[in-house]
């Protein structure tokens, strides 16, 4: 007689297919951490001074020439580190406002929120406040943006995908708030207000950059630990409901954590588009269903593709000066007209 071979278990396909999405996740992580690392020499060392990649580290951690010394840590590295913690905040927020709304068009630049973060950024900024408290402008924009457009769909009851299209009109009105705001400007301070027109990481410096990171980096632990519960709510209202989530609350906590996300990461570039909206997307189609894992693989290639469109600007194009916003919104206007349409194009249901 010959031995059949087991048939699986209903119980143990999932747990195959889980098994192979980690090993996925896990494998577009390491090679989205090899890219980076790539980038990143690149970034450190391309520019007028040309470095090797020996020269540029040691002149990260200080040693060697002075002048390697300087350009590595006060231009270079800032520059490079916001774009990372920027591109990471960004893409992340996007996944937390595309489950937490259902919608694949719902991110912080679709929404208003980077509107509103760069709106308070260059109020801020108008008053002659310390650099340092860009972060605070930025955030407590961001977080009038989101009550904004709450308030909005309270009153008028909203549909999900009618309030997308109201996101678009607030951002729309901040952004031209901003520009009248850096159009009155002394001349003097519209060149340090411009990044907030169009989103740029030129000239970024230590001070600007130390304050946003550290809040970036405990508002991305934030949405880690509340990655649980964003899960469960994907279950639905009533399912989440029924296994003992406080529905409301855990909603609130990931909107707050999102915004916070979001509006740091404008304190650092200015109104950013693109990242939030398609990178989410991206990860879905490579790596599957939203996990705890594909959350990291989120923010890291959100920081890859931050980082090489700004190497793009820097390096590539003709153009001197030009803010990497440009490089990320020729990208993203396509990619919203074509969600847009998917959107708006009727599923079409086969007969029985």
């Amino acid at each position: 007689m010959t031995a059949t071979a087991p048939v699986p278990t209903a119980a143990a396909r999932p747990r195959d297919v889980r098994a192979r999405q980690r090993r996925r996740t896990a494998l577009l992580s390491c090679g989205a951490l090899v890219v980076l690392g790539v980038l990143a020499t690149v970034s450190l060392t391309t520019g007028e001074m040309a470095l090797s990649p020996s020269v540029a580290l040691r002149g990260l951690i200080g040693l060697g020439d002075l002048g390697d010394v300087y350009v590595v840590q006060e231009f270079r590295a800032p520059r490079l580190v916001a774009a990372l913690l920027a591109g990471a905040g960004l893409a992340a927020a996007g996944a937390v406002l595309q489950r937490l709304f259902r919608n694949p068009m719902a991110s912080p630049d679709v929404m208003g929120i980077t509107g509103g973060a760069s709106f308070g950024s260059v109020v801020l900024l108008a008053t002659g406040a310390s650099q340092t408290l860009i972060p605070v402008g930025a955030l407590g924009g961001g977080l009038v943006a989101a009550l904004l457009l709450g308030a909005f769909a309270w009153r008028s009851g909203l549909a999900v995908t009618r309030l997308v299209l109201v996101g678009l009109a607030v951002q729309a009105g901040l952004a031209a708030a901003v520009n009248l705001m850096v159009v009155r400007f002394p001349a003097e301070l519209a060149g340090s207000a411009r990044q907030w027109t169009t989103g740029s990481l030129y000239g970024r410096t230590w001070t600007e950059v130390w304050g946003a990171a550290a809040a970036l980096a405990v508002a991305l632990a934030a949405v880690f630990v509340l990655n649980r519960r964003l899960a469960v709510l994907d279950l639905g209202d009533d399912s989440a409901g029924a296994l003992g989530l406080g529905v409301s609350a855990a909603r609130l906590q990931l909107l707050v954590a999102a915004v916070t996300l979001a509006s740091l990461a404008a304190a650092l570039t200015g109104p950013v588009s693109f990242i939030a909206l398609a990178v989410p997307h991206v990860v879905r189609f490579l790596a599957g269903p939203p996990t705890a894992g594909t959350l990291a693989l989120t923010g890291l290639t959100g920081a890859v593709l931050l980082l090489a469109s700004d190497l793009v600007v820097q390096h590539l194009l003709p153009v001197e000066g030009l803010p990497v916003g440009v490089v990320t919104a020729t990208l993203g206007a396509p990619w919203l007209l074509v969600l847009m349409f998917r959107q708006s194009t009727p599923v079409k249901r086969s007969s029985v």
